[in-house]
């Protein structure tokens, strides 16, 4: 759906702009709220958490930014929040169900390799401290261009850079050990 349409859907019909963006970026999100949160069960709360806060904010558009920015400002903040909480830091996390969260490719062993390569990786930016590890996901994963992660992040385009480089050079230097 074009923009326009979805901002007269704020209020005309919220409860259908909650469904669009529930379907268009409901994967990304849970996937964004895992990066943080390393934790398959506590990524999908956050990301029910994510979208009943956005649906309870959702006349505070101020179409500064386009949609998908601002539910992404929403999702970032609050797994931050999540992740400073005393309820964060009293769970154990584990990394069981990280295949989930990885796809599979063309024959059985091509799929064994690739799922080793993709487990080492997603493990080794899943370690990175978390400002190069947000970085990373949203350039990489969620394929962002370097000035909506720095909209999303309220830094510069060029920290964005910086923090990729070094994230780079960090995976670098934990793969080759």
């Amino acid at each position: 759906m074009e923009e326009i349409v979805l901002v007269n859907l704020i209020e005309h019909d919220p409860d259908a702009l909650l469904d669009h963006l529930m379907d268009e970026h409901g994967q990304a999100i849970l996937n964004l709220a895992y990066s943080y949160v390393k934790d398959v069960e506590i990524a999908k709360d956050l990301t029910q958490e994510i979208f009943i806060k956005t649906y309870q904010r959702i006349d505070q558009f101020q179409q500064k930014s386009s949609l998908k920015t601002w539910l992404w400002r929403i999702a970032i903040n609050h797994c931050k929040d999540y992740v400073r909480s005393w309820n964060y830091r009293n769970v154990i996390t584990t990394e069981d169900n990280l295949e989930e969260s990885l796809s599979l490719g063309e024959n059985t062993e091509q799929q064994v390799i690739k799922l080793e390569e993709e487990s080492q990786l997603l493990k080794e930016v899943l370690h990175l401290p978390e400002l190069y590890r947000e970085v990373i996901y949203l350039f990489y994963f969620e394929e962002s261009t370097l000035k909506e992660i720095a909209a999303l992040l309220n830094i510069n385009t060029n920290t964005v850079k910086t923090r990729l480089r070094r994230a780079k050079e960090l995976l670098r230097q934990r793969l080759e050990d």
